[in-house]
């Protein structure tokens, strides 16, 4: 086994680091948790040193520790191993969805100021949002649609199913502006195998 994970290990923590200023890691760590400082800042405040910070450097040891522990235990845990790549696909399908919906800048943003890079961000969240959304309530829709027809559908199924698809969506379509007063409850009917039966 340790021929496995030596590639993975990149050396001694040093244990004399974190002892020299223990005191000083403590009081961070007391103020992160009571809130009195936010730990994004204080990250970038220890960075922002043009030398080592011995805070800092405690701190990446301490880091060190717990990145050790956490990959004993998933290597050890057959079903952490399951959760963390069913997390990362879904956090992969969620990048693929919104690079979708980004084609036309290629995914990157160019704009010169951040409260327009912010603007832009945020406009790409509240589409993908959106999508998910839609996606959601039809894949609630086709799982009523089967339960009323006697079709097993577990929870436990549906736990693995990601409303992150968007084949069916076109985005680069018509936007017909003339609908726009039509009630907007409307729902197309789900694709059923023989059937086109309206649910």
């Amino acid at each position: 086994m340790h021929t496995y994970v030596r590639p993975l290990a990149a050396g001694p923590v040093n244990l004399r680091a974190t002892k020299e200023d223990w005191d000083e890691t403590l009081r961070l760590a007391a103020s992160i948790r009571a809130g009195t400082v936010r730990a994004s800042v204080m990250l970038r405040k220890l960075a922002g040193y043009p030398r080592q910070n011995p805070v800092a450097r405690a701190w990446r040891e301490i880091g060190r520790v717990e990145r050790t522990l956490f990959m004993l235990d998933w290597l050890d845990d057959a079903d952490l191993r399951r959760r963390t790549n069913a997390n990362l696909n879904k956090g992969e399908a969620r990048n693929a969805l919104a690079r979708a919906v980004f084609f036309n800048r290629l995914g990157e943003l160019r704009d010169r100021t951040f409260e327009n890079q912010r603007h832009r961000a945020s406009g790409l969240n509240l589409i993908v949002s959106a999508i998910i959304l839609w996606n959601t309530v039809y894949l609630d829709r086709a799982a009523r649609h089967l339960r009323e027809r006697g079709i097993d559908v577990p929870d436990t199924l549906l736990a693995h199913v990601a409303p992150l698809g968007w084949e069916h969506i076109s985005l680069t379509g018509d936007y017909l502006w003339s609908e726009l007063d039509k009630p907007r409850e409307r729902f197309r009917p789900l694709r059923t195998t023989g059937s086109t039966a309206r649910p």
